[in-house]
């Protein structure tokens, strides 16, 4: 009798004496995998960001000349096209990346981790909204019959300010992604297994971009933009994330903040 009833607590016991390090192990195993997944992401997306803003798109716009810069979308076709596939790439990187980071800081603050990674998809989502003004510039400089009640200054005047649109839609969305960074920068610098000063660093990118945002708005001129300094940080950030994210070590009593506590009846055995 006393055999019997005795059986079962000594099961429940051993299950209890796994291994301490093998949880702590799994999930860290599954954080390295999230920043390398996140650091990848975010050197695409500089590539693709880059190449698309600023080689496809903008070396084809003449500002303040309407005609020129039709001439020249339709002279590379190509380009503009492949431009526009650039950033549509960057906005599904943008998920992918906002789901990784989420992971990586998730044993720091899940909610707080959570809230940044809205934050990057909301961003991801008004860029989309941006993106589609350019699909639209595709079409008026196309040849279809209904263009035809439009005169080619109008046609041309009106791709030039869907291109306009896309900057402003751009530059707006940027508030988003400031945010984004301030929250990453935060929980970067309270982790404990990122270097503080990549915190700070993304802390001052996220800060560029808002006043960016905001500078274009208040401005009466044109605006510098001052993200083209700060975005070091975000740089920094991604090949410290490929390097030596895969070697980050979350510690046991952070790791187990982020675990769903089991049942009571299971614990009751």
């Amino acid at each position: 009798m006393t055999n019997r009833t005795a059986e079962p607590l000594a099961q429940h016991h051993q299950s209890d004496g796994q291994p301490p390090g093998r949880p702590g192990l799994a999930a860290n195993r599954s954080i390295r995998a999230a920043s390398l997944t996140a650091g990848v992401g975010l050197l695409l997306i500089s590539a693709l960001a880059g190449f698309g803003n600023f080689v496809a798109l903008r070396g084809l716009v003449t500002e303040g000349n309407a005609a020129q810069t039709a001439t020249d979308i339709m002279a590379s076709d190509s380009l503009f096209r492949l431009g526009i596939l650039s950033l549509l790439l960057t906005v599904a990187l943008d998920v992918v990346v906002a789901w990784a980071l989420y992971h990586v800081f998730r044993p720091v603050n899940n909610g707080i981790s959570m809230l940044a990674a809205w934050f990057r998809i909301a961003y991801a989502a008004v860029f989309m909204v941006g993106i589609g003004q350019l699909i639209g510039v595709l079409r008026l400089l196309g040849n279809d019959d209904y263009l035809r009640v439009f005169s080619a200054d109008q046609l041309h005047a009106q791709a030039l300010l869907g291109f306009n649109s896309f900057n402003d839609i751009w530059y707006a969305s940027l508030v988003l992604f400031g945010l984004h960074l301030l929250v990453v920068g935060y929980l970067a610098y309270r982790s404990g297994y990122v270097p503080r000063f990549l915190g700070v660093l993304l802390g001052i990118a996220g800060l560029g971009y808002v006043i960016d945002s905001f500078g274009v708005v208040l401005s009466r001129g044109s605006w510098t933009d001052v993200s083209f300094i700060t975005f070091i940080g975000e740089f920094l950030f991604a090949l410290w994330l490929v390097i030596w994210g895969r070697r980050i070590s979350v510690g046991t009593s952070r790791l187990h903040d982020t675990q769903v506590e089991q049942p009571t009846d299971q614990v009751a055995g």
